[in-house]
């Protein structure tokens, strides 16, 4: 009976845990994209609004190193809800953003803005995934691939979702109005908050500044693969891919926002069903180290085919569009294996940590692409960021080679009727 009751209440904290997830994640998604179509459709070049992002992602690293250790001292509910805060404050900052101001300021401006809002982000990232870890006993493997999975992959579908509704609002309500339509329904998603318990993720012991490095190999090797192949992706696709969309084939809002929308909530789609497609594919067991090599290696050849395919003369259209698809599917597989192994490999009373810690990675890997997506397209076009990209798919696959296999020890250390 307890049992029972212990899962429906883990059940209903994952279920609360996922809204407030996916309210964020909307907002997140639209801002993206109304910030960089609208400064793109006032005259920014694509380096400048790279560094419209850039302190986004700066403080998406630091926001990560520290904020396991918050997580694990105050409480993952603590840092969710914060994240949620902070972004609603960004949503209303940008609002205040005069066209009139001279660039270098407007410039500063949105990066202090984007840098609230990259804070926000990974709280509500490391916090919801942590979170996952913490209703799934460690020897159900399958059962975490499959709640990971789907938390993830919803989160992508809504994103793309939210790519869609920041390009909408922005052709229809402009920049403004749309900065205060979000914060207002962002705002809604905090009442979740009050029936979540305060103590979900808290340790009571102390944590020394050295701990919050991982000490464990497999933390350390899978968060370098995290930051390579995250840093592959948003090397064409944050800045050159809806630049080049725009600007060079002439795309409309509706058409980029819509393209990159269904783009993603596809890729989201396919990382949902992972668990199911390698289970009957597979040897039907979670997955192991050779999956993620086996899926990284994949990924090393489509940014390399699509680039060869611009250079050969196919229509940009078509080279893109169908690349982007195979891209998309592979690169799915990609980060689902990854989302599951970090929690495998992670201990109960250290997962906001490591988590945290391997979600810096991934910061930083979206950091350096952000800029060189930027930086490489001014220089060298898309076909530069997709050759980037290659190299940065193949350097994470080199690392892969040395993970080992998970082996699950430990059943969860919170439970949903202990403490507060």
């Amino acid at each position: 009976m307890a049992s029972s009751t212990a899962s429906r209440a883990n059940f209903k904290n994952y279920i609360l845990v996922t809204l407030a997830y996916w309210g964020f994640t909307l907002t997140d998604g639209a801002l993206r994209m109304l910030v960089l179509l609208y400064f793109n459709k006032i005259g920014y070049t694509p380096l400048q609004i790279a560094f419209l992002f850039l302190f986004y992602e700066v403080f998406g690293v630091v926001t990560n190193f520290l904020g396991g250790w918050i997580g694990s001292q105050l409480g993952l509910k603590v840092t969710l809800y914060t994240g949620i805060g902070l972004q609603i404050f960004s949503l209303v900052m940008l609002s205040f953003l005069n066209p009139s101001w001279v660039q270098w300021f407007a410039v500063l401006y949105v990066m202090v803005a984007q840098a609230f809002s990259g804070i926000a982000k990974d709280l509500t990232k490391m916090s919801s995934k942590s979170a996952i870890r913490l209703v799934v006993p460690q020897e159900a493997q399958s059962s975490l691939f499959k709640w990971v999975a789907v938390l993830t992959g919803s989160k992508n579908a809504l994103k793309g979702v939210g790519f869609f509704i920041g390009s909408a609002l922005l052709a229809a309500v402009g920049f403004i109005n749309s900065l205060w339509i979000m914060a207002g329904g962002l705002s809604l998603i905090m009442f979740t908050g009050l029936m979540l318990p305060r103590g979900m993720g808290k340790i009571k012991k102390k944590i020394k500044f050295s701990q919050l490095f991982s000490k464990s190999q497999e933390i350390n090797v899978l968060s370098a693969a995290r930051f390579f192949l995250f840093g592959s992706r948003d090397v064409w696709f944050v800045v050159g891919l809806p630049v080049f969309l725009r600007s060079v084939l002439g795309w409309s809002f509706y058409q980029v926002g819509g393209f990159l929308a269904c783009w993603v909530i596809g890729y989201g789609i396919i990382q949902s069903s992972a668990p199911a497609l390698i289970q009957r594919f597979g040897s039907g067991r979670p997955p192991q180290a050779k999956t993620i090599q086996f899926w990284t290696f994949a990924l090393t050849a489509v940014p390399a085919a699509i680039a060869l395919a611009l250079q050969f003369g196919m229509p940009a259209n078509i080279a893109i569009v169908g690349g982007l698809m195979i891209f998309g599917v592979v690169f799915a597989f990609n980060s689902a294996v990854h989302s599951y192994l970090v929690l495998a490999f992670t201990d109960d009373d250290k997962v906001a940590l490591n988590v945290g810690f391997y979600y810096m990675a991934n910061s930083g890997g979206r950091l350096v692409g952000t800029v060189l997506s930027g930086l490489v397209y001014q220089l060298f076009g898309l076909v530069g960021c997709l050759w980037t990209s290659m190299f940065f798919v193949l350097a994470a696959a080199v690392v892969t080679l040395k993970l080992p296999n998970p082996q699950p020890s430990k059943a969860i250390a919170w439970k949903a009727g202990d403490g507060e």
